[in-house]
């Protein structure tokens, strides 16, 4: 907690003459006290939407054999996504790699024994439930690693409104303990900043899955929750007591 002072100018309409017809010095106004204060406060959130990075990893002993092998799982792949009513715009490609596989004989040259394709695409989820389904649908109907899980919500704007209405409240309160110390009271506010957004978020659970043949259970999903912070910084006007 901070003391400082915030200096004050006034205006006047027209210089005073002094006594000989010269201008008058200005009146120097005293500089106004204030007391300053910084504080942080948090809001919680239950995310509401989904992104899980998607992949079909297939292997060949040449790029073309592996490549027409994974255009045909990824595309079953797609079709039972969008049987659960995802969209185009909801699937998007984030990666494809072609990498050559060598075996290395001991005292020889490497032995190029086929390829691996690796074709990535990201599902943005917007309904939470659908979480679960969309992994065993993809799982289920050719994806084999699916790398990245990462929870999202729609709308944080009443959270942000409550940490940040927190984080003044508390700012003001520790400048009003500090005025009381001080033998005075606060007065109005004079400068308000409102610092960086901060998002906490749960961890992200990363998987590399396998699909197996027998029947499952849904897969369950908790998303938790995030926690959104804001900042904020006042300076109140000191009223010294009598």
């Amino acid at each position: 907690m901070l003391f400082r002072q915030a200096i004050a100018f006034a205006l006047f309409p027209a210089a005073a003459l002094g006594a000989q017809g010269t201008p008058a010095q200005p009146m120097e106004h005293a500089p106004i006290p204030a007391i300053s204060s910084s504080a942080s406060a948090e809001a919680k959130y239950t995310p509401d939407r989904a992104t899980v990075s998607i992949a079909v990893q297939t292997k060949g002993t040449t790029a073309e054999a592996a490549a027409a092998d994974n255009a045909k799982k990824q595309n079953t792949v797609l079709t039972s996504l969008r049987a659960l009513g995802m969209t185009n715009e909801q699937l998007s490609t984030t990666g494809y790699n072609v990498s050559p596989e060598y075996r290395y004989p001991q005292n020889q040259a490497a032995v190029l024994t086929g390829y691996t394709v690796t074709n990535t695409i990201l599902a943005d989820v917007r309904d939470i439930k659908q979480v679960g389904k969309v992994l065993d649908a993809a799982l289920s109907s050719g994806s084999n690693l699916i790398s990245s899980l990462e929870f999202y919500a729609s709308n944080t704007d009443v959270a942000r409104g409550k940490a940040l209405a927190d984080a003044v409240s508390k700012a003001r309160a520790q400048a009003d303990i500090a005025a009381r110390a001080a033998g005075g009271s606060l007065g109005q506010l004079l400068r308000l900043d409102v610092g960086g957004e901060n998002s906490a978020v749960s961890p992200r659970p990363m998987y590399s899955m396998r699909a197996t043949a027998a029947a499952a259970p849904e897969t369950q999903i908790n998303p938790g929750q995030q926690t959104v912070s804001m900042m904020v910084s006042g300076s109140w006007q000191f009223i010294p007591g009598r």
